[in-house]
């Protein structure tokens, strides 16, 4: 899949609108379409990487980026104290859906066991 055809570079670049809940020159979040528990956001560099397969040692400091944005939005959404969860699926036996790397961060009640 080209970037072009990337549902989340459409976002990124403001071809497909949504509404972000945090935007900067490095990533967007966005609440899930489909959500897992009561707060499920996407955490998601613009920059389009398909996999975590494909992460490089240069790209250390947008994974950091992406690690506090999601501190950052659960301090905002007020559920930090109490935990969340933060995960990236990789592949189809993983369960990604959209080939182009992001974050799920979900809280807002007690989660189960993963797996």
């Amino acid at each position: 899949m080209s970037d072009a055809d990337c549902l989340f570079c459409q976002m990124a670049r403001g071809a497909f609108p949504v509404d972000k809940l945090h935007e900067d020159g490095l990533v967007f979040a966005i609440r899930d379409i489909n959500p897992r528990a009561p707060i499920h956001v996407l955490v998601i560099p613009k920059q389009h990487i398909p996999t975590a397969g494909h992460l490089t040692n240069d790209h250390g400091p947008l994974l950091a980026h992406m690690f506090l944005t999601a501190a950052n939005l659960m301090r905002d959404l007020d559920i930090a104290d109490n935990g969340y969860r933060l995960a990236i699926n990789v592949g189809a036996d993983g369960g990604q859906s959209v080939y182009h790397l992001h974050m799920h961060v979900l809280g807002g009640h007690r989660l189960g066991a993963e797996g």
